[in-house]
């Protein structure tokens, strides 16, 4: 089989596509032995007259012969304009983009080796589908879901030469989400934590585990912030569970605004997830939320130019996987209840204004009234 023009690695995380791009390079690299035959170019772009910047720079780097003969290798990284975005959506970015294929079309991968790497991209158009068909083709992480996340926690582990047991794995997506790289700064952090004494060296600390007391301990509350476990306990619909994590919060001299705020992004969340399950466009599935893919272009509108920007108000940026971890974690509230939720909260947001000294009063009192009902 005839070896492809160029490498083509794309995804929905930067994260995941730099990481895997910066082992690709450093592997191609390897084999050059001049260094000023080695090139990277940033390719993301603000805007269109950014995206022609990039394609000039990137057409005069496949170009240019090398300075004492031999093989190239260029990669232009970090490129944005392929996303569903305004500066994607342009018909002179769609001009350029054509542009950029007709150079790639060209290359001649015994003289010149080209990695390129995109996130996130949208795949309906028609550049990412001929790159599949004509290039050394990796899609990083597949679909938005769990199993990605895992395997990143894996992987990590793995490479610094530990284990982690299951429970750990999934208590450490609770408590972070889907934060890649906090996620691989939590793994090198714990594993850094179990490791043998100071002196020992990599080899002999393999086999460490990571358990779920471990992540418990030292893992922060990144996806609910400070305040998962209030959320976490309203939302499982426990009562007596939601009054105590109030009560240790409050001990520890926090404040009610932030808690109504956590709760409030949860349920405008949970109040969309809803929608669409009643609707039949999704379904709580073993990936998550499924359908969430398919359903997004019936709302874009809705959501403006935003809708492709990660953002607590919509329900298309979430990650599937974890929006369907949310929803599945106790049983799902009718929308009635969800929206009734929310009345709730702005009241008690403007009664905790009149009684500010008794804020934790007022969530009791909510929380009472929310879970009795």
């Amino acid at each position: 089989m005839p070896e492809k023009p160029f490498i083509f690695i794309c995804g929905a995380d930067d994260f995941l596509v730099d990481r895997l791009g910066k082992e690709r390079f450093a592997a191609m690299a390897s084999e050059v032995a001049d260094e000023f035959s080695r090139e990277i170019l940033s390719g993301f772009a603000n805007n269109v007259g950014e995206v022609e910047s990039t394609i000039n720079r990137f057409r005069d780097s496949v170009q240019t012969v090398s300075m004492f003969g031999g093989k190239r290798v260029v990669w232009l990284k970090d490129v944005n304009f392929l996303a569903d975005t305004v500066t994607g959506r342009a018909d002179s970015t769609l001009k350029l983009v054509e542009d950029l294929k007709e150079l790639l079309e060209k290359i001649n991968p015994d003289e010149t080796a080209v990695l390129v790497t995109a996130a996130p991209v949208d795949r309906r158009r028609s550049f990412p589908k001929w790159c599949e068909k004509n290039s050394d083709f990796t899609l990083v992480g597949g679909t938005d879901d769990g199993d990605a996340l895992v395997g990143v926690i894996l992987a990590e582990a793995k490479a610094l030469g530990v284990n982690i047991t299951p429970d750990a794995t999934r208590l450490l997506l609770a408590k972070v989400g889907a934060n890649t790289r906090l996620i691989v700064e939590e793994v090198r952090k714990l594993s850094t934590y179990i490791d043998l004494p100071s002196g020992a060296s990599a080899k002999e600390g393999e086999g460490a585990t990571i358990e779920e007391s471990h992540v418990a301990e030292l893992t922060p509350n990144v996806a609910e912030g400070d305040f998962f476990e209030s959320a976490e306990a309203f939302f499982s619909a426990n009562l007596k569970w939601t009054l105590a994590a109030l009560e240790r919060h409050f001990f520890a001299g926090g404040d009610a605004r932030p808690v109504i705020s956590a709760l409030q992004n949860r349920n405008r969340i949970l109040i969309q997830v809803r929608a669409l399950i009643d609707s039949g466009e999704a379904r709580i599935g073993g990936r998550g939320l499924e359908g969430l893919p398919q359903a997004a272009p019936n709302y874009a509108e809705k959501f403006g130019e935003a809708v492709s920007e990660k953002s607590a108000f919509n329900l298309f940026t979430q990650n599937a996987w974890y929006v369907g971890k949310l929803a599945s974690s106790a049983k799902l509230p009718n929308l009635r209840r969800l929206i009734d939720n929310q009345q709730e909260f702005i009241s008690t947001f403007e009664e905790i204004i009149r009684r500010p000294r008794e804020q934790e009063d007022v969530l009791r009192e909510m929380a009472t009234r929310c879970l009795s009902a």
